[in-house]
């Protein structure tokens, strides 16, 4: 934790932080909020999982937009005008509960805009980071405290918080969160003009626009080879990772052979949030310690822990701990690749790098859950923990395979792909 304090960041990161904060603590809220408003309006199973869908549709859907507009534009101006947006869309959802005139369209259409108004903050947001760090020797650091705020907020406070706003009625729920997000634009306006024109591209004309400036982040992640190995085989832990979670809850929950009541199901899965917040503090002490592989490799250990680990016992403590080390690894994960990615994307092109790696890692995410699905309908629900841990040992074998420490010792941007900007 001590790693994360020192060394304080100037003021323009320190307004950033602030701002992602609050909006992923609105983040949680609507979340909670928005099956929760489903299910008072007496939706099936299905309705309501098509909130989920909108809200996770986004990013394969307007993933490489949403980073080319970031690219295009003042990336501070477009976050506070995104979140002005989703407070809006939060507040009409109140006002819609408060007339009686609630329906599931409007849930889903709030879910849809929701969905997208992510891919543009957390596209701008990649670019951000390095924009607000002036050394780019910091940008471990300045990542992993990005990462613990998130954590922090959207995970670790921002469940309990809402479920307890939400014992007064729904309605307060939303209302909080769209003053949540209206609370960061002033903390986006406070940055200093050095990072408020963040327009990674040359100046020109929406019609100078193409198909070429669209696909840049994915050519230059194609061209790279540790950047297409990054993303891979984050991509490839994602399917594992949302075979898991799809069917975790029938599992461990009661009637399930977890057993355990929807209260201790989320204390169990507050253990990889907290899980998160330890890997964010000590990432830079493991890559001082061990090397970017080799703490990248263990967070592939992890993973086959994670998922095996339900295959073989469901007893909580043992579940916990699994938790804890999967949480802890993805976050390590997260901050070591950011870190890569910032450092081998020029800044122009920072966005649309970051959202389509999004859109592969992502874009996995429902085809991984569809196959966990099948196999719990089929063979069993423990059966997708057995096959899943068995299968994911294969990660550490790509891992081997796709990323060399080579690579790793490689720092600053590569050559811009021509035409790509």
């Amino acid at each position: 934790m001590r790693a994360l304090l020192v060394n304080k960041p100037g003021r323009d990161f320190a307004a950033l932080v602030a701002a992602t904060g609050a909006a992923n603590l609105a983040d949680a809220t609507f979340l909670l909020a928005l099956p929760l408003l489903a299910l008072g309006l007496s939706a099936s199973p299905g309705q309501v999982a098509v909130i989920t869908v909108l809200l996770t549709a986004a990013w394969p859907v307007f993933g490489l937009p949403a980073g080319l507009i970031a690219d295009r534009l003042d990336r501070r101006r477009l976050v506070m005008v995104v979140n002005a947006a989703r407070a809006v869309i939060l507040l009409a959802l109140a006002l819609l509960v408060v007339a009686g005139k609630l329906a599931m369209v409007w849930i889903w259409v709030a879910a849809f805009l929701l969905g997208i108004g992510e891919t543009l903050v957390d596209s701008s947001l990649a670019a951000l980071i390095p924009a607000t760090v002036r050394d780019p020797a910091t940008l471990g650091r300045a990542n992993a405290r990005m990462e613990f705020a998130m954590n922090a907020t959207n995970q670790f406070l921002g469940p309990p918080l809402a479920g307890l706003v939400a014992a007064a009625g729904l309605v307060w729920v939303t209302g909080m969160g769209a003053l949540l997000f209206l609370a960061t634009v002033p903390l986006l306006a406070a940055l200093s003009p050095a990072t408020r024109t963040a327009r990674a591209a040359p100046a020109g004309s929406a019609s100078s626009v193409g198909v070429a400036d669209l696909f840049a982040g994915l050519r230059l992640i194609a061209a790279d080879r540790l950047l297409r190995s990054l993303t891979l085989m984050t991509a490839a832990m994602n399917v594992f990772w949302a075979a898991w979670l799809a069917v975790l809850v029938v599992y461990l929950v009661a009637p399930g052979p977890g057993g355990l009541t929807p209260a201790g199901y989320g204390l169990l899965l507050s253990a990889m949030a907290l899980g998160g917040l330890v890997g964010a503090a000590v990432v830079e002490r493991l890559r001082r310690w061990w090397g970017d592989w080799w703490v990248l490799a263990l967070d592939v250990l992890g993973t086959v822990l994670l998922i095996g680990t339900p295959g073989l016992t469901t007893q909580p403590v043992l579940l916990g701990m699994a938790m804890f080390v999967g949480g802890a690894g993805s976050v390590v994960w997260r901050v070591l690749v950011s870190v890569i990615r910032q450092r081998h994307a020029p800044p122009e092109l920072q966005a649309r790098v970051y959202s389509a790696s999004r859109v592969i890692s992502w874009g996995v995410l429902p085809v991984g859950a569809g196959l966990g699905g099948l196999v719990a309908q089929f063979a069993g629900v423990r059966t997708v923990f057995i096959l899943g841990g068995a299968a994911s040992l294969g990660l550490l074998l790509l891992y081997v395979r796709l990323v060399r420490p080579v690579d790793l010792s490689r720092a600053g941007p590569v050559t811009v792909v021509a035409g790509s900007a």
